[in-house]
Parts: C-alpha cells; structure tokens; sequence
C-alpha cells in the first residue's frame, strides 16, 4: 500500500483542536506513521508513490467509534429478528454495518447480536464496514428486558429463551457457563440486562433484575478474559448494583441520579447515553410494538438530565445510539443530541478516545498520533463550533480512510486520484 499524505490545517486529535501550523498526517501500512510539519519532499523521500490530500480548510477528525451499536437490528419488533431466516439477518446487517462507515464510524461495538461470522467477514473484506467488537448475545434474567418472549408464551419444556439478539440465564453457574461460552465464540466483552427496558414485553422499567451473584460471576468469568462487561441499566438503583459489582461500563443510564453519577465517576467506570434513540422514537411511537408504547414515556424525559449529572460528577462519558430499524438512519443525530447538554469538544471526545478507553483501545483508535490505525475522516467546516456538520455527512465528510486505505475522497474533482506530488 502506498504512503499518503495528508495536508492539514485544522486537527481533532481525539483531545483537543489544533490549527498552529501545518498538521499533516502521514499514513503508512495502515498506520499514522507522522503528525506534524511533514512536507510532500519529506514524504516522497521515504516513499516516492507518496499520494498526496490536500484537506486544508477542513477538519480532520480520528474516525468515529459508535459504542452501543446492533448490527443485527432491522426491525423494531425483536421478535421479527427473531423470526427472519439467518441468512437474511447477516444479509441486512452487512448493509447496516456499511452505511455506518460511510458515515464516519470506523469502529462500533455491538451491544448483543453480532457473532464471530460479521467480524470475520469485515476482517477479510466480504463486508467494507467498520472495526467491529462484539458482546455475541446479550444475557437476560427470565423475564427480563432480553427476553422476548410475550406474556402469552407458554413453552412446554421449561427451556429458556434464545433469540437473535438475547438469551436468558438464570443463576450464577448457568451464567458462569453461558459467559464463557460467549467468550469461547469470541466476544470481546459481555453483555448483561440489569433493569427493565422499552422493547422486551413484559418487564417494568423499574424492575431490578440479575441478582448480585450472577452479576458478579460475568465480571469474574470476564476477567479470565482480560475484558469487562457492559451493562444496560436504565435506573439508578441498577446502575448502583452495577458499580457494587464490578460492571465497567453502563448503558443508557437514563435515570441516574447525581449520587448515583458520583458512585460511577469513584469507581472510574463509564456511562454510554444513548439520546437519539430516545428522540427518534418520540418522534414516532407508533412504530413501538404496543406493550413498549407505555414505557416509553417513562424514559423520554430523564435521559438528558442524567447526562447532566454524569458531566457534573466527572463520569466519563462514552457515545452510542442503539438504533433499530428505520431509524438507523438517524445515527449521527447522537451529536446533535449530546450536543444539546455538553460543549461540542467534550462529545467530540466522548466519540472519539474515551470511547477507545472503554473499549480497551486507547492509543490504537480514537486519537490522531505516530501508532495509531489511520482510520481518519476530514469535514467541511469546524464541528468544534458547530457540531451539526456530523450530522450530515453525505454533504459535509470529504474525507473517510479505513485503516489506512482511502474510502471516500472529495477534496479533488469528483472521479481523480489523489493529488501527487511530481
């Protein structure tokens, strides 16, 4: 792969914004190779087939990384997930796992669904889609918020639920074997359901749910590992026995409360808040099967609030969307919806290096620096400013480079190479 470099002037670094000087970046095998005032000569004298991009006048950001993402996420209705043929679910989430690259995400953690098949498939390049981790299925309580089952089920074996995106375990040694089995097909972190939820049919909001032993047992199973487990937990009661229990991570967090925020920022774990999932569905819940409309209201107005608490406890805040369906569509609109409660640079941090420390890849994505994968995207404008330019990337990304290799590129007329320098 030839070395390219890129001619910039303004830079996200995953830290801060800088425009002092040249910024260029030079990417070989894959890789940030220099950062800094390198010159075209410089660069063709280590590599005369140097490609050369000029991205002056726009922005420069490290790849966007999504941390509560389904690739297995078509429907709104689980059990329509559940009830597609395999073949069709791997299909659309090819799809689904391709638009978010497009849109700047080179990185996303999938949040229950996504199994050894899709990431080998990214890695080999049958799909062009981001880096993609995975919790293999997400693990529920029977009766909890990942068991979809309807009140109305009455199974005659006594088996648990297994569906596309969840499976239910009950008791600390079935979870014990159910975490270790996920780990065995090659999750890079676990999943676990610890409150109610919106789209399961027969839980409370409210309800607690995992007892403490069987928490514990995912973290302790998962340290085996050297990884950790995240968490939906949407009360503050949950989030409290998360934290109490080793969980690293907490999903949506939607009514943490500030001495719950405090518990989290002491125990140096993270908080993922998903908005615009919240957003889009209130915008409209009819799409909601019927037994998740009602709780919906439950949760449409605490949500920001929380992120309020968690900013002002010092809790690190990581960046997800948890879409599902036709509203996938609306990924980037997390931005505009974080942006609402926080400055746009703490965001643009929180998409960028904390969301590389939750997922254990600090230095490796996430930051503009010498080592690190050049996955890179540059867009017209200052999103430091005005955090709404992510919103749109089909008219504002000209830039989008995936491990080093240049996807999309619009800084030259429509059709041509790279620039070189002759």
């Amino acid at each position: 792969m030839a070395s390219t470099l890129i001619k910039a002037d303004r830079v996200f670094d995953g830290h801060s914004m800088r425009s002092n000087g040249p910024l260029n970046i030079l990417v070989r095998d894959g890789r940030i190779a220099g950062f800094g005032p390198i010159s075209p000569e410089d660069a063709l004298a280590q590599d005369s087939d140097c490609n050369v991009i000029d991205a002056r006048g726009l922005t420069v950001l490290p790849g966007l990384i999504d941390a509560h993402f389904h690739a297995v996420s078509f429907a709104l209705n689980i059990t329509a997930i559940d009830q597609a043929h395999p073949s069709y679910r791997a299909l659309d989430a090819r799809a689904h796992l391709e638009a978010a690259l497009r849109r700047g995400f080179t990185t996303v953690r999938d949040a229950g669904g996504a199994d050894i098949g899709l990431v080998r498939a990214t890695a080999e390049g049958l799909i062009d889609g981001p880096r993609l981790l995975i919790a293999g299925k997400a693990l529920s309580q029977t009766g909890g918020h990942g068991d979809m089952r309807a009140a109305e089920s009455t199974g005659s074996c006594g088996c648990g639920y297994s569906g596309a995106l969840s499976l239910v375990v009950d008791g600390p040694e079935q979870m014990r074997a159910c975490v270790r089995d996920q780990l065995r097909q090659g999750a890079d972190h676990i999943k676990l359901f610890v409150s109610g939820g919106v789209l399961s049919p027969t839980d409370p909001i409210w309800m607690d749910q995992l007892t403490d032993p069987e928490i514990r047992a995912a973290v302790e199973e998962a340290r085996t590992r050297r990884t950790y487990v995240m968490a939906h937990a949407h009360t503050a009661n949950a989030v409290r026995r998360c934290i109490a229990n080793g969980v690293r991570s907490i999903e949506h967090g939607t009514f943490i409360d500030r001495s719950s925020a405090d518990i989290v920022a002491a125990a140096d774990a993270f908080v993922v808040p998903t908005l615009s999932i919240v957003d889009a569905l209130l915008s409209s819940p009819l799409n909601l099967p019927a037994p998740a409309r009602s709780k919906l209201a439950e949760v449409g107005g605490a949500a920001g609030a929380a992120v309020e608490h968690c900013a002002a406890a010092g809790v690190r805040l990581g960046f997800g969307t948890d879409l599902f369906g036709t509203l996938r569509n609306s990924q980037c609109d997390e931005f505009v919806a974080r942006a609402r409660i926080q400055i746009p640079l703490d965001v643009l941090r929180s998409a960028t290096t904390v969301n590389a420390e939750i997922l254990g890849l600090t230095g490796e994505i996430g930051t503009i620096a010498p080592g690190a994968a050049a996955d890179l995207i540059a867009v017209a404008g200052d999103p430091a400013k005005d955090i709404a330019i992510l919103a749109r990337p089909e008219v504002n990304q000209m830039l989008l480079m995936r491990a080093g290799r240049v996807i999309l590129n619009r800084t030259t007329a429509e059709g041509a190479l790279p620039r070189r320098t002759q």
